[in-house]
């Protein structure tokens, strides 16, 4: 039988705390749905644990078993699943508004014909079974035997035949074991639920709080599994990997290539500084670090043209790094602002307090979006300008100072407005200096956690650039981590041919 009020009016007091075990099939669920992993309640001595591997983990998870997903997951701690809506007076959201009313008005005229026609009735509450039985963790029996008896679709059905349904003690039960099962952000829904008095009204917006408890259960699966997917996540992508390159032998190409690459550059830096020494001797062969080759890889990376394919080593990265190479951009444009204007008018904001930070309050959002075609950097560059001399002139005025004169801030806004053009001195100054910070990060080991001595130029950033350069150095650690025995085979093959060459012989004549 459906529960009444009397009996679920005591639901919320019953919710126990994470610290505290419990038996309680109903509190187990709500208990395991809000907590972390380590504070569920411990499995019965009579059944031990199951000790699974990780794959078999992935693929009961299903939409996990995705290597690039499973990817994000681990290293994207915001990562998380939302409800989408489309968007307002968009043709597929008034679609779907038309279809859902049609449906919605149809079931009102069937429960108000003399007798009432439950057939769609009877498929909602057969549906909304699957969903609750869908929420439950495995050992809560007693809630799971109690739904399929309450929502037996047989016993509705034959209670329809007999005009005998109680389809609002029905949608009571539901909204008292929702309540049960819900996420406490659901609170709130759960009891405008209860004040619903019209029935159809009362079943759409059943339906409406249980996709918005899919999607909380969703984020708890995710939120569970961070942790076990980051411990195995090197092995598990490494290992997945291997067989794409078994199945397909070309998919190191672009990354042999772009290892090449590094190569090629790293050569021609040593012969430009040899050509620079006249004693140094240009008959000896010159000795490559792999690590550098690998970091000057990883350097190509922030200055990377999208429209290119990554490496594919890379692939799962490749949002992230463009997101950094954008900010990067936005951040050595402020540096360079900065730079010119402590350069001309230095002597006039030298006194005022938190200069730099109101130059980068004004700068950003000017300069939102730079990365995108139809962005006009010349035309931003010119607003900011406008903006500096203003603030600038405010400052020398209040402190009863002449202002800038007309030359004087011509002058300040074409240097600004020139940063814009190619080989632009300060820019390639703020970009080598940048890149030079980038470079000593990559060479601090791994679990160093202080950060490289800020070049010149870059206070106006430092706080900036050191956040984006742990999250790159992060990227790039984890990367080395799964695919370092991929790469060192690279470079062996390309800095040694030789020695490749003669294992590869070796291995021929032994088989």
């Amino acid at each position: 039988m459906p529960l009444n009020d009397d009996q679920n009016s005591d639901s919320d007091s019953s919710r126990l705390s994470e610290s505290t075990v419990s038996s309680s099939d109903t509190e187990y669920s709500r208990q395991s749905f809000n907590s972390d992993s380590s504070s569920k309640p411990s499995s019965p001595a009579s059944s031990p644990p199951k000790v699974i591997t990780f794959d078999e983990l992935m693929a009961a998870t299903r939409n996990l078993s995705n290597w690039t997903l499973a990817h994000e997951i681990a290293v994207n701690a915001n990562f998380c699943i939302k409800q989408e809506d489309y968007p307002q007076n968009s043709f597929a959201g008034t679609v779907k508004q038309i279809v859902h009313k049609a449906f919605w008005d149809h079931l009102e005229s069937e429960l108000n014909e003399d007798p009432p026609e439950y057939k769609h009735a009877i498929k909602l509450f057969e549906e909304i079974k699957e969903i609750l039985l869908s929420f439950l963790t495995p050992g809560a029996n007693r809630i799971h035997n109690q739904i399929c008896e309450v929502l037996d679709t047989d016993l509705i059905r034959q209670q329809a035949e007999h005009n005998a349904v109680d389809i609002p003690g029905l949608a009571n039960y539901v909204i008292n074991t929702m309540g049960k099962l819900c996420a406490p952000i659901r609170d709130n829904d759960i009891k405008q639920l209860k004040a619903t008095d019209n029935i159809v009204e009362l079943l759409r917006q059943i339906f409406r709080v249980l996709d918005l408890m899919k999607v909380d259960m969703a984020n708890y699966t995710i939120k569970s599994l961070r942790p076990y997917l980051w411990h195995n996540l090197v092995d598990y992508e490494r290992t997945k990997f291997q067989e794409i390159l078994e199945e397909t032998p070309s998919a190191l190409n672009l990354t042999t290539e772009w290892i090449k690459e590094s190569i090629e550059d790293e050569l021609s830096s040593i012969s430009d500084e040899s050509s620079s020494c006249p004693g140094a001797d240009s008959s000896s062969k010159p000795i490559i670090s792999p690590t550098l080759v690998l970091n000057n890889g990883y350097l190509k990376l922030l200055q990377w043209d999208y429209c290119k394919t990554l490496p594919e080593t890379l692939i799962t990265d490749e949002v992230r790094l463009q997101e950094l190479r954008e900010k990067l951009n936005q951040l050595k444009v402020i540096a360079c602002v900065s730079l010119i204007t402590n350069n001309m008018v230095g002597a006039a904001v030298v006194d005022v307090p938190d200069f730099t930070d109101h130059l980068k309050r004004i700068s950003l959002p000017l300069l939102e979006g730079m990365n995108k075609k139809s962005f006009d950097l010349k035309e931003a560059l010119n607003a900011i300008g406008i903006q500096i001399c203003s603030m600038v002139n405010k400052s020398l005025s209040e402190r009863g100072l002449p202002t800038l004169s007309e030359e004087m801030q011509s002058n300040l806004m074409g240097q600004i407005a020139h940063i814009v053009e190619k080989n632009n001195p300060v820019c390639s100054l703020i970009d080598k200096r940048i890149q030079l910070f980038m470079r000593s990060l990559l060479a601090l080991p791994s679990f160093q956690k202080c950060m490289p001595t800020m070049p010149g130029g870059l206070s106006v950033i430092q706080k900036e650039i050191e956040f984006l350069g742990s999250q790159y150095a992060s990227i790039v650690n984890f990367n080395k981590k799964v695919y370092g025995p991929f790469y060192a085979n690279i470079l062996k093959k390309l800095l040694f041919p030789e020695a490749a060459m003669e294992k590869t012989e070796a291995e021929t004549s032994s088989n």
